[in-house]
Formats: C-alpha cells, structure tokens, sequence
C-alpha cells in the first residue's frame, strides 16, 4: 500500500448523497482518513470511501484545494517491503 495525493477528476467512484456535516467536517480540517483506490489504466477505481470523495467534489467546485486529495493504493506493491510478502504464509 501506498499513501499519495491524487486529483479527484482521476479517480473513478459512484457519486452518493453527503450530509452537511460532512462537508463542513472536510472543509474544516480535510479528509482525515484517505480514501482507498486502486490503480488502473485509466486512472484511479475507487474502493472506499464514495462518501468522503462525493464531499470532496463539492468543496472542489469552490475551492480547488479541495480538487487534490489523498488516498491509499490498495493494489500497488512497487515498493512493497515486509507488508508484502505478509499476504503469503512465511514458512521458514
């Protein structure tokens, strides 16, 4: 898994109903817990976190800060350390 920034635009997700809460939750200190995607050719799929990106995309539309956020790459092992080979059962 990899933390990186990516723009909203990339990501591919299904756009959900948000609470006023949550936007102004965002807006005031921005997304807490990066959303989970994974890569794909044609840019990001979305694996969790639809709510924290359709709140996203509003404050986006006011202000472009909120056009970059962070997420967590579920499928990428380029750089993959212990965490990796932990998927398999270690049998030395």
């Amino acid at each position: 898994m990899i933390n990186t920034i990516v723009e909203i635009s990339e990501i591919t997700y299904e756009t959900v109903p948000v609470t006023a809460e949550l936007v102004d939750s965002i807006r005031t200190r921005g997304i807490a817990i990066p959303v989970r995607v994974n890569r794909t050719d044609e840019g990001y799929c979305c694996v969790d976190g639809r709510r924290r990106l359709s709140a996203a995309a509003i404050l986006a539309a006011e202000d472009k800060r909120f056009a970059r956020i962070p997420v967590v790459l579920m499928n990428d092992y380029s750089k993959a350390g212990s965490a990796y080979w932990g998927r398999t059962r270690n049998r030395h």
